[in-house]
């Protein structure tokens, strides 16, 4: 009687596992369609819609360490500075990745991984960087976020931009500077 208790339990045991482990790794959630519809939001600049996703008290951490995470206002501002300065952004759909994980501990995170475009403003170029992101979901609200990309090439051609308009802005102080009306002469 005993060898089937242990037997009957072990199954039941089994079972249990087997459909934990069923929730562990997904492609088609909930979650992940709340992250795609961010995607969606971000590239769209829809930002009522995109905050909408995010618990109150969300971190984001956008290559930083948590500690110098920001707020979802923070993050609301930085998109909005963004948005001046490039044309157009997107995604692009044919490389774009999302899984579900819930870790041994019972967090819910989304991964995703893609390819962002966008094109300067200012220069019209276009940037095409590969993007991971993974934000930890609780009761269906995004509350920490994690992104990582190599943002070199723009700061390096914005720095650029910016040393010429200051090389620019001098040359025409000292060409006013040279002018009889700004020696004071007439």
């Amino acid at each position: 009687m005993k060898k089937l208790l242990f037997l009957g339990l072990a199954i039941v045991l089994s079972v249990a596992a087997c459909q934990q482990q069923e929730k562990r790794y997904t492609q088609q959630s909930p979650e992940i369609n709340s992250l795609k519809e961010v995607i969606a939001s971000y590239e769209n600049r829809d930002w009522e819609a995109l905050a909408s996703h995010y618990a109150d008290t969300a971190k984001i951490m956008y290559n930083v360490v948590e500690e110098d995470g920001k707020t979802l206002a923070q993050l609301m501002t930085m998109h909005k500075e963004d948005a001046t300065i490039f044309s157009d952004w997107k995604y692009v759909d044919d490389e774009s990745e999302y899984e579900m994980v819930v870790t041994d501990k019972g967090k819910t995170y989304v991964n995703f991984w893609g390819l962002w475009k966008g094109t300067l403003a200012a220069t019209n170029k276009t940037y095409t960087i590969p993007t991971h992101i993974t934000a930890q979901f609780v009761d269906g609200k995004i509350v920490k976020e994690f992104g990582y990309w190599d943002l070199s090439k723009i700061m390096l051609d914005m720095q650029a931009l910016q040393e010429a308009d200051k090389s620019s802005a001098e040359a025409s102080e000292m060409d006013g500077a040279t002018t009889p009306e700004a020696a004071g002469e007439q």
